[in-house]
């Protein structure tokens, strides 16, 4: 049974599947060595693309443990290793794309559904990168706006880059070392919202599997429910002291 949610797009987001490489690129400095560059509308078609990939991924549930026991996560996934076919050129053309920007090349690929307002990723670092001091995490939106929130390890204010639908975020440099980042649950009315995500690590270079640490398949297998999961501690996702995009430093 596939599964079809609201698509709340992005005026910037049609047209033909792909990168734009002329869409300028802002760079924000966060300090300590590490950064994050925004390119908004980077990628068109986004919206057709989110809509095909709704019902051509088979998607999942995992679990992960967090706060001493095992929990479901609100949203589902999909991980491909560098050497499997993706579902979609538009998704091929998006790791090519990122790979001419940076100089680099990637590989494995993570696509995170998040169905409505109710899904969502707590503040976390991919760490499981092993060598954070100098990475390159690239995260292209598919669908609703919604937060995402950067924060410093060990607390303090957030940013907000609310990507849009065909919005490129990287982060970079030493930023898994010393910021978390985070997708918070939202009020009702929130419209799906795809994202995926590749990387890369100085030392170790490009991944050749997508395997976050401490993650299993859930014991409801294949994801044909419509429903997220409200299972989990994801209130946590939204800082107290978040501030408005335009807060960086």
């Amino acid at each position: 049974m596939g599964i079809i949610a609201p698509v709340q797009g992005n005026l910037f987001a049609v047209g033909p599947v792909g990168p734009r490489p002329a869409v300028a690129f802002e760079r924000t400095d966060l300090g300590r060595g590490a950064w994050v560059d925004v390119a908004r509308g980077w990628f068109g078609g986004a919206d057709d693309l989110m809509v095909r990939l709704q019902t051509g991924v088979g998607w999942q549930h995992h679990r992960r443990w967090m706060y001493e026991r095992m929990v479901d996560e609100p949203r589902l996934s999909r991980w491909f290793a560098a050497d499997e076919a993706l579902p979609e050129e538009g998704l091929a053309a998006f790791r090519t794309g990122v790979g001419r920007r940076y100089h680099h090349r990637f590989g494995a690929m993570a696509l995170n559904f998040y169905r409505d307002g109710r899904d969502s990723v707590a503040p976390h670092t991919d760490r499981e990168l092993r060598h954070v001091d100098d990475t390159i995490v690239a995260i292209l939106t598919l669908g609703a706006e919604r937060p995402f929130l950067l924060r410093p390890v060990g607390g303090g204010r957030s940013i907000d880059l609310r990507p849009a639908s065909g919005d490129l975020l990287v982060m970079g440099g030493t930023c898994q070392e010393t910021w978390e980042h985070a997708v918070p649950k939202v009020p009702r009315g929130a419209g799906a919202r795809i994202s995926a995500s590749v990387r890369w690590a100085r030392r170790g270079g490009f991944e050749r599997q997508w395997a976050p640490a401490g993650r299993e398949p859930s014991d409801a297998g294949p994801a044909d429910d419509t429903q997220p999961s409200d299972a989990g501690p994801a209130d946590d996702t939204q800082p107290s002291d978040a501030g408005p995009a335009g807060d960086r430093r």
